[in-house]
């Protein structure tokens, strides 16, 4: 248990888990040999253990035997997004028990579900925080239209651990731009940010509709076209949705890739992708993840993410050795 009252097991680690990653922060470059007699614990648990903690990138094991640990701060955004990722599948969970809705209306003695229909919001503020919700609650998949011709920093900030969270746990993202959009440098750096992460992006010259559409089920579009300041519009109507969906799919078909409108960065050394390889000049260029994360557009997590693969490809035990290995290799 660390000083402050908070061990590792708010993370996902179990006590010999923390108790062996420890050790080897301490004494790196040691074996494992003995550790079931250093931290108590029977050897069957220690091995389970190890293997655990090498398969989550907590440890590195050379092949001489020494064992050496990832960096803590590393160590502990690795560990945020794997339980972020498990509370995200238990709220999965909780939410696909809306379908015990209608098992209870039967209870009720109500045959038939009470109509969905469609739901007016006024408040800019409410239309946001739904949004929010249904994009933290989408399941399969988040279809858009947004015909703004820039995002503002404070826009970037507020989609991106959204978006993130949501092609982190597989939900599948297809949006439909305007072509003015590609004339604001920020902008074009997010979306291409989305596209590695595993968004399909498509772009069109002319629209002025706009549409969000969730798992297929929930459509929300203005209330107004002409002023979205009147609010929003949000249906979950079989009939209506479906409709909706036609006209994005319409839209989707007549719009054009975004790789094929912007010029894509060259690979980088030894397969390294345009943003890993950025990623590893900036790692030894700067000092700090905030000052290198703004500089490449992207969060200081998704910044801290590559840090960390790089270190994996690289087999290298710090920031410092990784630089030096890829100074060696002529990466950079």
């Amino acid at each position: 248990m660390s000083k402050s009252g908070m061990g590792m097991g708010l993370l996902g680690l179990s006590t010999p888990e923390e108790g062996i990653y420890r050790h080897f922060l301490r004494n790196p470059g040691t074996a494992a040999e003995d550790i079931h007699l250093r931290i108590h614990a029977p050897k069957d648990t220690v091995r389970t253990s190890l293997d655990r903690l090498y398969g989550l990138g907590l440890l590195r094991r050379a092949d001489d035997g020494a064992v050496t640990p990832a960096d803590p701060e590393v160590a502990v955004d690795r560990l945020t997004d794997l339980r972020l990722r498990e509370l995200h599948h238990e709220l999965q969970q909780v939410t696909q028990a809306r379908h015990l809705v209608a098992e209870l209306r039967v209870e009720q003695g109500l045959r038939t579900p009470a109509p969905k229909g469609v739901e007016r919001m006024e408040d800019l503020s409410q239309i946001r925080n739904r949004i929010d919700d249904l994009a933290f609650f989408a399941r399969e998949e988040i279809l858009s239209v947004e015909p703004y011709t820039a995002l503002t920093q404070e826009n970037i900030d507020h989609a991106r651990p959204l978006d993130t969270r949501c092609l982190r746990r597989g939900v599948r993202i297809r949006n439909v731009v305007l072509k003015e959009a590609l004339d604001h440098p920020p902008t074009v750096a997010y979306l291409r940010e989305l596209t590695t992460q595993g968004a399909r992006i498509r772009v069109a010259c002319d629209i002025s509709e706009r549409i969000l559409v969730y798992d297929r089920h929930t459509a929300l579009v203005p209330a107004d076209p002409d002023d979205t300041s009147r609010g929003a519009l949000i249906a979950q109507e079989t009939g209506l949705v479906a409709n909706i969906l036609a006209l994005f799919e319409k839209i989707w078909d007549q719009a054009t890739d975004l790789a094929a409108l912007i010029e894509e960065p060259a690979e980088g050394a030894a397969g390294l992708s345009a943003v890993e390889q950025r990623v590893l000049e900036s790692m030894c260029r700067v000092g700090k993840d905030e000052i290198g994360a703004r500089d490449l557009g992207i969060s200081v997590r998704t910044y801290r993410r590559h840090v960390a693969d790089l270190l994996r490809v690289l087999d290298a035990s710090s920031r410092a050795h990784a630089a030096l290995l890829a100074r060696e290799r002529g990466w950079i």
